[in-house]
C-alpha cells in the first residue's frame, strides 16, 4: 500500500476516490500503475480480508480533486483484467445517503398479556404471507414477537399501519395516570445483532460518563507500609473529604503491594487531601500522592516529555519525579 505521511491531507478526504468490482488478481500495485497516470497519489489501497485475498474493492487518494475527476471520468465502467470496474468518489459513513430499507423480519413489543398465534395471525395476517413467526417474553414476564413476511412490501405495510396502535381496553385507558405515557404498540424493523450492540453503545456511553463524573476524582498513593488495609488507608484520607472508594492493592500473600487508590466525591476534597498528604512521612516512608491516570494517558505523557527537543516538559501537577509521577504540589 501506498500512503501519504501527512495525515492531514489523508484525512481531509478531498482527491480520494472509491474503485468496485475489482478483478481479484488486481493487488495495490496494479491498482496503483493504473490510477498514477491522473496525477500523484497520496495512498492506494485493495481492500483484502485476513486471508490476504482482494475482497474486490480499493481506495484511491489523489494529492488534488482535479485528479480524481479525471481518474472517474476516464476509469469508471473501463475493463480492467476480467471485470468492468466502477469508479466514484469516495464519501465518508456520515455522508452517504442511507441505502433503502429492503427487509422481511420485523419485531414487535407492547403487545397485550393475552397475545398469542391466533391474535399474531388475525392483526398482521392480512398483509402478507407470513412465512415463519415467534412470541417470547422477557425476564418481566412481557410478551414480545419476531414475525418475518415473504415480501419487503408486506412487512413496510404492518410497520406503517400497525405501529403506534393502541391497543389497551377501555377499563385499562381509565386506569391510565395522566402522567404516565400509554404503551403502545411498537412495530418495526428486527434489528440484526451488530446494531443492536452499536445502538446501546450509544445510549449508554453519556451514562458512563455522568456515572465517572458522580464517582468524583481518584487519586493514586505509593510508598505504603505492607500493612496497610482499605480501611486504614481510608483512614488516613478521610478527615479530608467524602471518600467513595479506597483500595490498597495486594499481593497473593494478601500483603499491600506499596500502593493503593482513594476516590474523593470533589476535585476540592481531592485537591486539599494531595496538599496535605503528599511526602507526609507515614511509617517511616515518604508518601506519593497525585492524581491516578490510565495508563495510555500516562504513557503519552511521559512520551511527550522525554521526546528529543522536549525540554523535559512539565508533568500534570508540576515537577516530574521518580516514575515520570508529579511532585509540584508537595510542601
Amino acid at each position: 500500500m501506498w500512503s501519504q505521511r501527512d495525515p492531514s491531507l489523508r484525512k481531509s478526504g478531498a482527491g480520494n476516490i472509491f474503485v468496485r468490482n475489482l478483478d481479484r488478481n488486481i493487488d495495490n500495485k496494479a491498482l496503483y500503475d493504473t490510477f498514477s497516470l491522473f496525477g500523484n497519489i497520496l495512498s492506494c489501497k485493495v481492500a483484502c480480508d485476513h486471508a490476504g485475498k482482494s475482497r474486490g474493492y480499493g481506495f484511491v487518494h489523489y494529492e488534488t480533486e482535479e485528479a480524481a475527476k479525471q481518474a472517474i471520468e476516464r476509469v469508471n465502467g473501463m475493463q480492467i483484467g476480467d471485470k468492468t470496474v466502477e469508479v466514484t468518489r469516495f464519501l465518508k459513513r456520515d455522508d452517504r445517503e442511507p441505502a433503502p430499507l429492503t427487509y422481511t423480519n420485523i419485531y414487535v413489543k407492547n403487545v397485550p398479556p393475552n397475545f398469542d398465534e391466533e391474535m399474531l395471525k388475525s392483526m398482521f395476517g392480512g398483509y402478507g404471507t407470513i412465512t415463519s413467526s415467534a412470541i417470547m417474553e422477557d425476564a418481566k414476564g412481557r410478551k414480545f414477537s419476531f414475525i418475518n413476511f415473504e415480501t419487503t412490501e408486506a412487512a413496510q405495510k404492518a410497520v406503517e399501519e400497525l405501529n403506534g396502535k393502541d391497543l389497551r381496553t377501555d377499563e385499562q385507558k381509565e386506569e391510565q395516570k395522566e402522567d404516565e405515557e400509554p404503551e403502545l404498540l411498537y412495530v418495526g424493523r428486527a434489528q440484526t445483532k451488530a446494531e443492536r450492540a452499536r445502538e446501546f453503545k450509544a445510549k449508554s456511553a453519556p451514562a458512563a460518563g455522568s456515572q465517572a463524573r458522580q464517582q468524583g476524582v481518584n487519586l493514586y498513593v505509593k510508598n505504603l507500609d505492607e500493612d496497610v488495609s482499605d480501611a486504614t488507608l481510608k483512614e488516613l484520607f478521610e478527615t479530608f473529604g467524602t471518600i467513595t472508594s479506597s483500595v490498597a492493592m495486594k499481593d497473593e500473600k494478601d500483603k499491600c503491594k506499596g500502593f493503593g487508590f482513594v476516590c474523593f466525591a470533589s476535585p476540592d476534597e481531592a485537591t486539599k487531601a494531595v496538599t496535605e498528604m503528599h511526602l507526609k512521612v507515614v511509617k517511616g516512608k515518604p508518601l506519593y500522592v497525585g492524581l491516578a491516570e490510565k495508563k495510555e494517558a500516562r504513557q503519552e505523557r511521559l512520551r511527550q516529555r522525554y521526546q528529543p527537543g522536549a525540554g523535559g516538559m512539565p508533568g500534570m501537577m508540576g515537577k516530574g519525579g521518580k516514575d515520570g509521577m508529579g511532585k509540584g504540589m508537595g510542601k
